[in-house]
């Protein structure tokens, strides 16, 4: 078990940073955001969920010379053929980088609009990756299967949480309390593998 009693979380995402932090705190382990340090948010230029959650663990760790956790997820639709993947959070980002979720799902809900077939099956996809100084980086891939819907459903969780709704269920992960999202989201597929690997 590597020593991470203290881990930076890669990003400056607060949404993000909330669901990693209550991930971790069981474990007694301290977190700092990358944007509490003031590090630059890294410029994302890899072409899949682990290439970019490496390039951003790594640069964290680099900088600061602690652990570091990164994440990197998206909503992935079937009848968007994976669309908007990693450009999940380019696709809510205004003309001048202001991130709006609400333009996100509406963008979102007007693609699959033009989509024949009206497909809704879709999954959110989570990289997780943990890079330790002077020692490797280790990815694991977490995904949760759900449906898209339409107008969005709650205030809870961020992002495109309130148009997803997981298989199985019927209330959106925008309606769901945050301790029944964290049991079964994408980032807790990832981070449960992680744990078992890193932790036992």
């Amino acid at each position: 078990m590597p020593d991470v009693s203290k881990i930076i979380v890669a990003s400056h995402n607060e949404g993000k940073v909330r669901e990693i932090r209550d991930l971790l705190r069981p474990f007694g382990i301290e977190t700092v955001s990358a944007a509490e340090l003031g590090l630059p948010d890294v410029e994302e230029t890899e072409t899949t969920f682990e290439g970019n959650a490496e390039l951003k663990a790594r640069a964290a760790c680099a900088a600061s010379g602690l652990p570091a956790l990164s994440d990197d997820s998206g909503l992935a639709v079937d009848s968007l053929d994976g669309a908007p993947g990693i450009y999940s959070a380019r696709w809510s980002e205004d003309e001048t980088g202001k991130r709006d979720w609400l333009r996100g799902m509406t963008r979102v809900h007007e693609a699959m609009n033009e989509d024949a077939d009206g497909v809704k099956t879709a999954r959110f996809i989570c990289a997780l990756t943990l890079a330790l100084p002077d020692g490797p980086a280790h990815t694991y891939l977490g995904k949760v299967e759900g449906k898209i819907v339409w107008p969005p459903r709650g205030d809870k969780g961020f992002g495109y949480d309130p148009i997803f709704q997981p298989t199985g269920h019927d209330i959106t992960f925008g309606e769901m309390e945050p301790d029944a999202k964290h049991a079964m989201s994408h980032r807790a597929d990832a981070f449960a593998q992680l744990i078992a690997a890193q932790f036992k």
